[in-house]
């Protein structure tokens, strides 16, 4: 069973890549699930159908889904909904505010992986295909696993015959169901660390970052692509959508012309990353017909189920002292080779070529202490400043 996750700064067309690509699969024969865990809730533009918080069949080998947090919560949270409805209500908070508190930071994200444990225990589809959030709201989603164990641990420690025991009393004297609530909590931790193996696994899960060929979306992608990798997700691919055709004459000369630079960047930078481009489609692209074009003029003869790419191109480990960065950069020559760094940005100078990437937050209380070439590994000391 496959899971392909779909994610990129918000407006570079994500959603009708994914549901190009969920699209594509599906006409292979592959029994192909399209779900969405972005909020602004797109996906039905993009396929012209008003989609459900359930799966839906659309066409033949596709299903398509959108999240409802309220549903997801009725059918997943119960009982943890139920505590937070019923403790605001105990502060003497009105019952429509203490609806709208009950729906706790995260518990959306949260919901999606429950979704997505169901998916992957019955074993129904053959992929899964998940339109994601913008890039900052899918790494919170993709940490949520560890920031509820981490809360869970330190909220409870050593507890649990205690909380089962006293939340029974609670229950009985105030309505409050701590010890139901508890248990719900352990339960969704299982199925969320379940899902967090699943997407470390590189053969099973991959991560597609779409992106356009402008300044601001390629700096996004980068560092969208460093923390993935840094978290020990694989991103096989970079999709650049909205890419012009030559016009030659006419208004969008120099916009042609910079998005050439850009491309030649995104060459450059990304590699050894497959890189998948894809002309601007002259119109808006919505409805299953548009959409399937659109996908075998990204893909080709390439089959998007497959994994394109499984190495880790960069790697950080702690020292005594700070940070050894590992970047795998074939055939570089050190003679000519200049490191600087400005911030949680490292850029990497090698004749006239400039390569920047940007590192994790820490980084920026680092500086470069020394590095070490052995091919095709680049080796970078950092300790704090």
């Amino acid at each position: 069973m496959r899971f392909i996750l779909f994610t990129g700064k918000g407006g570079v067309g994500k959603t009708t890549i994914a549901a190009a690509s969920a699209l594509h699969i599906s006409n292979s024969g592959l029994k192909t699930l399209l779900i969405s865990t972005d909020p602004a809730h797109s996906l039905s533009d993009a396929l012209s159908l008003k989609l459900n918080p359930e799966p839906q069949l659309v066409k033949e080998n596709l299903w398509c889904m959108e999240f409802d947090v309220y549903y997801s919560m009725k059918k997943y949270w119960s009982n943890m909904r139920e505590l937070m409805y019923s403790v605001f209500k105990f502060q003497g908070v009105k019952s429509v505010v203490a609806d709208e508190l009950s729906v706790l930071p995260g518990m959306e994200e949260g919901a999606a992986f429950l979704w997505l444990e169901k998916f992957y225990s019955e074993k129904f589809y053959d992929v899964v295909i998940i339109d994601s959030a913008p890039t900052g709201e899918t790494l919170t989603l993709l940490s949520l696993p560890q920031a509820i164990n981490s809360w869970l641990l330190k909220a409870f420690p050593g507890q649990k015959m205690a909380l089962n025991t006293l939340g029974k009393v609670v229950r009985k004297t105030t309505g409050i169901p701590l010890d139901k609530g508890y248990q719900e909590l352990q339960l969704i931790f299982s199925k969320l660390a379940t899902i967090q193996n699943l997407f470390l696994d590189h053969s099973k899960t991959s991560i597609r970052v779409v992106c356009n060929p402008e300044k601001m979306v390629i700096q996004e992608s980068k560092r969208a692509i460093s923390y993935l990798q840094l978290y020990g997700y694989n991103v096989d691919a970079l999709i650049v959508n909205r890419v012009l055709p030559k016009t030659q004459n006419g208004f969008f000369r120099n916009y042609e012309k910079k998005q050439k630079q850009y491309l030649n960047e995104i060459d450059q930078d990304f590699n050894p990353l497959p890189i998948f481009k894809l002309n601007h489609q002259g119109e808006e692209v919505f409805g299953i017909a548009k959409l399937e074009k659109m996908a075998s003029g990204l893909y080709k003869k390439e089959r998007p189920e497959n994994v394109f790419f499984n190495e880790k191109i960069l790697q950080i480990d702690s020292t005594k002292n700070g940070y050894q960065i590992k970047m795998k950069i074939p055939h570089l020559n050190t003679t000519t080779l200049k490191l600087d760094k400005f911030g949680d940005e490292l850029i990497i100078n090698l004749d006239n070529k400039r390569r920047n990437f940007f590192l994790p937050k820490f980084a920026h209380f680092h500086t470069i202490a020394s590095f070490t070439y052995t091919a095709p590994w680049l080796n970078i000391q950092l300790v704090k400043s």
